[in-house]
């Protein structure tokens, strides 16, 4: 199981983190950045996947591609904007993380529009 993989290597991480917190605060983020990123580059192969399912899914059911391309960029935003931020608030500057979380929000809220206009279109050709 991957996970197991992914809970050692963080463990190991956070031991080396902890180790060189104190003594060399610089090597400890370097440690920090490189083990999130690590650990983020050993799940990506799983997105091929998760976007064939999708995709099946989509066809499936006859929902245009279009607005399941708008929800998958909306939860990847969502998803690299929290890693981002969990990152600066470990550096430190927690200031950037929040400000990275606000862009995504309006982001998010940019790429819902076209899906909220479809909804309402929906809604009035029912009435």
């Amino acid at each position: 199981m991957e996970i197991i993989q992914i809970v050692a290597f963080a463990l190991s991480a956070l031991f080396l983190y902890l180790i060189f917190k104190d003594r060399r605060s610089d090597i400890a983020l370097l440690i920090s950045a490189t083990a999130g990123v690590l650990i983020l580059l050993l799940v990506i192969g799983q997105l091929s996947e998760i976007i064939y399912f999708i995709k099946n899914i989509s066809s499936k059911t006859n929902i245009d591609i279009v607005y399941i391309g708008v929800v998958v960029k909306i939860l990847a935003i969502a998803y690299l904007a929290t890693f981002c931020s969990e990152i600066c608030k470990d550096a430190g500057a927690s200031s950037i993380g929040s400000k990275v979380e606000f862009s995504a929000k309006i982001l998010i809220l940019a790429l819902a529009v076209p899906i909220l206009m479809a909804v309402l279109d929906s809604i009035l050709q029912i009435l």
